[in-house]
């Protein structure tokens, strides 16, 4: 810290020095532990008790900061997650139209094909994955069910047809796939 004099009390008046690099609960680690007090002191006024009272204090204060630093990390990633999330249902419509352009023939080469394969490939690397398959056991957690139809070729509710993509992200389904399903006779 540097001085100067006070020109009203004629007091030198104390001004704040530039703080270092670091965190504030390091720094007030560091002139904790740098603090001597010779060992009669320490005895006669009983300052070794209130040096390692603040020392405490302030370690419980320092792992308070830590956590409170991962939870606002932590916050932020989720935040995060849910505005792609977010983005990739608002996506959806436009999907299921390039779908049905697809279906219909529309768009099979040229430059909407193009763009539109572009922005799959673009949705794909913030994991947006596709329910679509056919052929495989029925599950209401990631299918949903409009139509049932007794076959004999099937043992086990068996989806036979996907009428409407589903849509998840990562773990999280963002819309069940609407299916025809195969039942047993």
């Amino acid at each position: 810290m540097s001085e100067s004099v006070n020109p009203e009390e004629g007091e030198p008046a104390v001004e704040p020095a530039e703080t270092p690099e670091g965190d504030a609960l390091s720094q007030a680690e560091d002139i904790l532990n740098g603090v001597e007090v010779p060992a009669e002191e320490a005895v006669a006024q009983g300052a070794g008790d209130d040096a390692a009272e603040l020392k405490n204090d302030l370690l419980r204060l320092q792992a308070e900061y830590v956590n409170y630093r991962k939870r606002v990390e932590r916050d932020r990633a989720v935040a995060g997650q849910m505005a792609v999330i977010g983005v990739l249902n608002s996506l959806l419509p436009v999907l299921d139209d390039i779908d049905a352009g697809r279906t219909h023939g529309d768009i099979v080469e040229g430059p909407f094909a193009a763009i539109a394969s572009k922005l799959e490939t673009a949705l794909t690397t913030y994991g947006l994955e596709k329910i679509d398959a056919t052929g495989i056991p029925f599950d209401p957690t990631v299918h949903e069910a409009l139509i049932q139809q007794p076959s004999a070729d099937v043992e086990v509710d068996t989806v036979s047809q996907v009428l409407r993509n589903g849509y998840k992200s990562g773990e999280r389904i963002l819309r069940a796939a609407q299916v025809i399903v195969s039942v047993p006779e």
